[in-house]
């Protein structure tokens, strides 16, 4: 069943609230889609990615400027490749490198096989618990200048764990960077950043699977779920930065636990479809 302008609203929603917080993003657009009677499809998925990672460049547009003048001014030799901003640019591309190779090698995969729902709703509980694993013994001491090309790397092949849908990009990222010293806060604020340009770059690539005869959904309603993942995208990622400035991510592993036993009920009654 294709995806009308209500299904694509309520997924766009989804979006929105799920893309920033170590929940999947793109379980949820699997689970809900199929609650809802229609399969949006890995296209729809990253091309909706596209409205949520605005919101990143609109709330975090003076650090992204002061980043991409620093590089610029670093790679025109106007400025040390030393200064933590130019680093920081450079630190992005290189942690980007991973997920956009293994995105391109498995990408046929990526659209099929992993969108299983008993491989989502494992990775969902499975990762739930490195995340309380690494958010019980996290040191909380790095701050985001601190970050090395080591740890960028590391984070970068983090972040490639994504490509399973129920692993969750922000999931990964923020776990790699608890477990490396980071401060929730610094370690949410580099994956906002390190995904900038995956998301974009995939999301980009995915426009050739929307619209056409063969394709599950049209522009108009990939449009209207794309604004709306922005709206909502960017109310998350104030609350979210603000949340675990203080908080734990306790709430978030026992509700990716909770969801996880969710899908298996509706998989074993056959309420929804693998």
């Amino acid at each position: 069943m294709s995806v009308g302008y209500l299904d694509a609203a309520i997924l766009g929603v989804v979006q929105g609230l799920t893309e920033f917080l170590p929940i999947s993003s793109s379980a949820h657009l699997r689970i809900v889609g199929d609650l809802l009677g229609t399969e949006p499809g890995s296209a729809f998925t990253a091309v909706s990615q596209l409205g949520t990672e605005t919101a990143v460049v609109v709330f975090f547009a003076r650090d992204i400027w002061r980043i991409l003048s620093a590089w610029a001014l670093a790679v025109a030799g106007r400025r040390s490749h030393s200064d933590p901003d130019a680093r920081m640019g450079w630190l992005i591309i290189v942690g980007s490198i991973p997920i956009g190779v293994l995105g391109f090698l498995f990408a046929d995969v990526i659209r099929d096989e992993a969108r299983n729902l008993w491989l989502v709703a494992t990775m969902l509980w499975v990762f739930a618990l490195i995340l309380l694993w690494a958010d019980r013994r996290a040191r909380d001491s790095r701050p985001l200048r601190d970050l090395t090309w080591r740890d960028g790397v590391l984070y970068g092949l983090a972040q490639s764990l994504a490509l399973v849908p129920g692993v969750s990009r922000s999931g990964g990222t923020i776990t790699a960077g608890l477990l490396l010293g980071y401060t929730r806060e610094a370690a949410a604020r580099y994956s906002f950043l390190l995904a900038i340009p995956a998301v974009y770059a995939s999301g980009v690539f995915e426009l050739q699977g929307i619209g056409g005869p063969q394709a599950p959904v049209d522009w108009g309603p990939t449009i209207l779920a794309t604004v709306i993942a922005f709206g909502v995208a960017l109310v998350v990622i104030a609350w979210f930065i603000r949340y675990i400035s203080t908080r734990s991510f306790a709430v978030f592993v026992w509700y990716r636990i909770g969801l996880a036993a969710v899908v298996y009920v509706l998989l074993l009654t056959g309420a929804v479809d693998a």
